[in-house]
């Protein structure tokens, strides 16, 4: 699970870049350029729902354990 997280952080961070390689391209390729952007973009919030759907799935299911301040202290 640890290694899938840190797999889809930098497949956000990577997906980022992209879309800044993008937008900062040539301005002669104007419409595929955005359309190229926008897939970027897309992708990076595509992945980023997986990622918390997959991490609430394993804590929902008992993979992984919350730890860290207990409520009510």
């Amino acid at each position: 699970m640890k290694y899938s997280a840190i797999l889809a952080f930098v497949a956000i961070i990577a997906s980022l870049g992209a879309a800044l390689f993008f937008m900062l391209k040539s301005q002669t390729e104007d419409e595929s350029r955005g359309r190229k952007m926008a897939r970027a973009l897309a992708l990076r919030v595509g992945i980023s729902i997986v990622l918390f759907v997959s991490i609430l799935a394993a804590w929902k299911l008992g993979y992984i354990q919350p730890s860290g301040i207990v409520a009510g202290q």
